[in-house]
């Protein structure tokens, strides 16, 4: 593993791994840079791969005092470690803290977002009951009931999917991370996203949704999609939360064909 200090002086992780351009990988909730194994001998073969394991999960440090805006600063971190314009692609919560990271640094060449569940008044995703529950059963050192109830009432994952997720190598590692859920899902709930602050921001984005997703996904792509000044929407048919493991060659499919595209010029 390799290392960077963050702003506030925790210690972020990231695999490298390929050749190529770089391409900055952000997990979502109770994951870790293994997360991204089902897609990562593709990336690998085009790209540098830099995988992060986010703060507090993995080989990553943390803080006592856990605030999102951290996240943002952390990923901007490792941006700025290389030497390069970067392609930077967040899954799902790793997604609010890749575009967030673009507003904190000039080195992000392209971005890949799927499915950041920014919060869109009247449809919540998780509420206050779902959190305590979560928190309740934290306290109880039922670590694998935290994530099952998380991904179930939450992402609203179908069963056929939970099971594909509790067979896969990176579950124990989800399981170990429970103890992140209850203050990401407090930190997304009271994270706002104000389109004025990306007014400025160009660089080039797709926004990648799954076509069976639950809407409010739908809308905050949508809600992206008209606050950043080049972005577009890509819809993976029949496709939910986890492309990555239900149809890996498609997932990659989009990301590479959008990356490889040039980048306008009023954007580099």
């Amino acid at each position: 593993m390799n290392y960077v200090t963050s702003r506030d002086g925790t210690e972020i992780a990231f695999q490298r791994s390929g050749t190529g351009p770089p391409l900055i990988l952000v997990h979502g909730t109770s994951a870790t840079h293994a997360r991204w194994r089902p897609v990562l001998p593709a990336f690998e073969e085009r790209f540098t791969v830099f995988a992060i394991d986010r703060r507090g999960r993995g080989e990553s440090a943390d803080a006592d005092d856990y605030q999102v805006e951290r996240e943002f600063e952390d990923v901007a971190a490792v941006v700025d470690a290389l030497d390069e314009p970067v392609n930077l692609l967040g899954h799902s919560y790793g997604a609010i803290c890749a575009v967030e990271a673009a507003r904190l640094t000039e080195n992000v060449r392209k971005l890949v977002l799927y499915e950041p569940p920014v919060p869109i008044a009247g449809v919540p995703l998780g509420d206050d009951a779902v959190i305590e529950r979560l928190q309740v059963l934290l306290d109880e050192d039922d670590q694998e009931a935290v994530v099952t109830t998380f991904f179930r009432e939450v992402v609203r994952m179908p069963n056929a999917e939970l099971g594909m997720f509790k067979a896969s190598p990176a579950w124990p590692a989800r399981v170990a991370a429970a103890h992140t859920l209850p203050r990401e899902l407090r930190g997304q709930r009271g994270y706002r996203f104000a389109a004025e602050r990306f007014a400025e921001l160009c660089v080039p984005t797709l926004l990648l949704l799954g076509g069976d997703s639950p809407r409010a996904f739908e809308l905050a792509a949508h809600l992206l999609d008209e606050a950043l000044a080049d972005s577009r929407i890509v819809v993976m048919p029949g496709q939910q939360h986890i492309a990555i493991d239900t149809a890996p060659e498609l997932f990659v499919r989009e990301v590479v064909a959008f990356l490889d595209e040039p980048v306008p010029a009023r954007a580099s």
